[in-house]
């Protein structure tokens, strides 16, 4: 990578590796475009004061009403069998994969 925040064609290809990606020649141009104006923008946010900012799991500052924890959808295994294409035995029966 370059001063001016470009990605060449070498730094694509490195990182399409690691990813264990393949990407062509003309692929490599455009992804490199493409990173470097996500490098360029996440280097604007490196310039935003957040010495006096808490770390937040939600922008939203609400609290979720808390509600009982119980079961609500129980009991109903002969409504849910009913669209199985075969069952046995109260289960579904699906077909073998490992020998």
């Amino acid at each position: 990578m370059s001063s001016d925040n470009t990605i060449d064609s070498a730094a694509v290809k490195k990182v399409a590796n690691l990813a264990r990606l393949k990407v062509t020649e003309e692929q490599t141009a455009t992804y490199g475009a493409q990173l470097s104006g996500i490098i360029g923008f996440v280097e604007q946010l490196s310039e935003v004061n957040t010495d006096n900012v808490e770390p937040l799991a939600s922008v939203v500052d609400i609290t979720l009403p808390p509600r009982e924890d119980e079961v609500t959808d129980g009991n109903m295994q002969e409504e849910i069998l009913a669209n199985a294409p075969e069952t046995l035995e109260g289960f579904f029966v699906v077909p073998k994969v490992v020998e």
